[in-house]
């Protein structure tokens, strides 16, 4: 009896649970909610991905190849990529994504290799230790997202020189979803900003600027904008400028007319945004290579000075000299074939680190500039930002003071330094630019004339180099790509970032602000102690699973036993 009344008892109790399973499920077809029980909130993605991946109406494919042997620093970063993407296809089932080994197959290996060196997506190669062993891998850290016929490649691990790979997996893991949803927006979105790049005033040619622009060209409208028309059509030009939404002026070598200059600054005023890349100083390492390997640096006029001096920014004529430089390779020895090359840390090259929050270069890797200038910060309305500035032990060099390989062999002390670094190299303007003709004789008359502008703002970097790529039997090599060191800088990165802040309206630069604090096991703690670790990783568990278990039957058998 007491038997019988148990059993309909549980019935009762399964039945309930069962209906209860129906209607949660029911439910959840009409509401849908994620827990990120994570202290970072990891995993919550922020409203700008979420707008992303939510108007994806199609299916989108994303292949990852961090796929095989890898340490205990890839796996997180393979984990935490996973995670990512879960959540991505969570919220829009279009999104579909699988993990892959291009090179799994040892006889398509080289073709795959080559595949992936074509499209710009160097493999790495890792040392795998397994309990003192080790052994050589190759990984590609990269994902390839695909919508339609667009595609594009999402790096997955930050280069940055000199960090450990714990500090580059941590590095990379907080740039995830800004990778994955620039991505996704760049193939989904149709293009709609329009960008103009400056020319007329013997500014960077394409072929150095090939990769930006090619870049560049995969999200935005992008196409030449000369100023030689100014001269007889000053109003048509301009009204032609404003049809932009960025005009990019690389590295210009010739002094702008004042009327060229007026169309620029009412192209500024009338809401246009800019990225000014200037050389205040004539110098390049092309000039080094000479008979004496020596160039006297002068000052580069371009007529600029009294604009950006409105705007509250003025680029002193002074070449930056830091200890924190980048390796240049040069012959020593005779010639011929017993030439041998060296290499030597190149002080007019700094190497700058990004110290500043701003998502424009918040956890970025490292940039290399070359003869850059200080920029000096003056005090007006606008809000300036310091983005990148040169080393704690740094220092201008003056004009008409000769600059010689031979300085490669130097020896400085840290005192030649002491107060006179942290340079700014880059700066962000923003605010209400005032015209640089404000209660001036307008160089042409316009109708349209403003003296104060709307919310605007802009970028200048004191050297126009870092927009530079490097040819290789005359084809552009990728921007950042130094080939005689075989290095990647940050470059290209910067610049996109640059670009993209300036033309961003919905905030998708901003995701690069979010911070992940991602611990990561000690290897040294983990090999001393690996039978112990062993024993909590993976005995700990057995033995509470094996508690539970005869707490539960004892339990149960003694209830029922009445």
């Amino acid at each position: 009896m007491v038997m019988a009344a148990n059993k309909s008892k549980a019935l009762k109790q399964l039945g309930i649970v069962f209906l209860a399973i129906i209607v949660i499920n029911l439910i959840s077809n009409f509401f849908f909610k994620r827990f990120d029980l994570t202290q970072d909130k990891r995993y919550t993605l922020s409203e700008t991905t979420l707008n992303i991946i939510k108007d994806v109406d199609s299916p989108l494919y994303i292949e990852v190849y961090l796929e095989g042997n890898f340490p205990p620093e890839f796996k997180r970063l393979q984990n935490e990529t996973k995670q990512l993407l879960e959540e991505f296809a969570a919220y829009n089932s279009n999104i579909i994504f699988n993990f892959k080994n291009p090179i799994e197959k040892e006889e398509t290996r080289v073709e795959k290799m080559k595949e992936f060196y074509a499209k710009g997506m160097q493999p790495l190669s890792i040392t795998v230790e397994d309990k003192g062993k080790q052994s050589q891998e190759v990984v590609f850290p990269w994902a390839q997202a695909t919508y339609g016929d667009k595609f594009t490649k999402v790096a997955l691990l930050k280069n940055l020189m000199g960090a450990s790979t714990e500090q580059k997996v941590i590095s990379s893991v907080q740039h995830l979803e800004f990778g994955f949803a620039e991505a996704i927006n760049k193939i989904s979105k149709e293009k709609q900003k329009k960008i103009a790049v400056i020319k007329g005033n013997g500014e960077l040619i394409e072929p150095f600027m090939a990769d930006f622009l090619k870049t560049v060209r995969e999200s935005y409208y992008i196409g030449p904008f000369t100023l030689d028309s100014v001269a007889k059509q000053p109003t048509q030009t301009l009204e032609a400028l404003k049809k932009y939404d960025l005009a990019v002026i690389a590295k210009p070598t010739e002094a702008f007319t004042e009327e060229e200059k007026q169309v620029l600054d009412q192209f500024i005023v009338n809401g246009g945004k800019t990225l000014w890349l200037v050389d205040a100083v004539a110098a390049d390492m092309d000039s080094l290579y000479n008979e004496t390997g020596t160039i006297l640096p002068a000052s580069r006029e371009l007529n600029l000075t009294d604009m950006l001096f409105k705007y509250g920014i003025r680029i002193n004529p002074s070449i930056i000299k830091d200890e924190y430089g980048t390796p240049i390779k040069l012959a020593t020895g005779n010639q011929g074939s017993e030439t041998q090359y060296q290499e030597y840390t190149w002080r007019f090259a700094p190497f700058i680190y990004p110290v500043s929050s701003h998502p424009v270069v918040k956890n970025m890797e490292g940039i290399k500039f070359e003869f850059a200038s200080p920029i000096e910060i003056l005090k007006n309305d606008i809000k300036k930002t310091v983005l990148l500035a040169s080393s704690e032990y740094s220092k201008t060099v003056g004009m008409l003071t000769p600059i010689s390989l031979d300085m490669v062999t130097e020896e400085t002390t840290p005192e030649e330094y002491a107060g006179k670094g942290l340079l700014p190299v880059a700066v962000l303007l923003e605010g209400k630019f005032k015209s640089a003709y404000q209660n001036r004789v307008l160089p042409f008359k316009y109708n349209s004339f403003q003296p104060i502008g709307k919310e605007n703002k802009m970028i200048v970097i004191s050297d126009g180099d870092i927009i530079k790529n490097q040819l290789d039997k005359g084809m552009p090599l990728e921007l950042g790509f130094d080939k005689w060191t075989n290095q990647l800088y940050g470059n290209k990165e910067f610049l996109m970032n640059c670009v993209n802040y300036l033309l961003d309206d919905n905030g998708l630069i901003n995701i690069r602000s979010k911070d992940v604090d991602l611990p990561l096991l000690n290897k040294e703690e983990v090999y001393k102690n690996y039978t112990m670790a062993q024993m909590v990783t993976v005995g700990l568990p057995i033995v509470f699973l094996a508690i539970f278990g005869f707490l539960f039957t004892f339990l149960r058998k003694r209830k029922y036993s009445r």
